[in-house]
């Protein structure tokens, strides 16, 4: 297992659970089937924006969402290979065994003229809310994937 799954591992868990400490975050991960050591957890945290937020509970690890969005949009430029386009769709071609996820962070993005996708193993079929805003589809994924590259 890879860092992308043990970093959705770790999304999951903080959302999920109230998690206080990195030793308990690394005990989750253990179940998971994830072995991490205190680098690499404290590498994954800070990448996937994850901070001690005090609550009425007491203090937790949480996801911060303005984080979040920018790590998704730098998934983006990793795993995407091309992005074309005829009269009535847009098709994302990505890494092998990467279009499900790519496609769950195109969702994410929330680009309002997407109507939904649908993802294969290295293929997105993107289905607009009209053919005419084709070109914006297409425009406002590559402007993710050039924010990302940027960084």
């Amino acid at each position: 297992m890879g860092k992308a799954e043990r970093q959705l591992a770790i999304k999951e868990i903080i959302s999920t659970k109230d998690i206080a400490s990195q030793e308990e975050l690394a005990k989750e991960l253990l179940r998971k089937g994830f072995e991490v050591n205190q680098a690499t957890l404290s590498r994954d945290m800070k990448e996937l924006g994850i901070a001690k937020v005090i609550t009425a509970d007491g203090v937790w690890y949480q996801l911060q969402p303005d984080n979040e969005a920018q790590r998704l949009k730098m998934l983006l430029a990793y795993e995407i290979e091309s992005i074309q386009s005829n009269d009535c769709m847009v098709v994302v071609k990505t890494l092998r065994g990467r279009a499900s996820g790519v496609a769950e962070i195109l969702d994410r993005l929330q680009i309002p003229d997407i109507l939904g996708t649908i993802a294969g193993d290295d293929t997105i079929f993107i289905a607009p809310t009209s053919s005419k805003k084709i070109p914006v589809i297409v425009k406002r994924i590559k402007e993710a994937v050039l924010q990302s590259e940027e960084k």
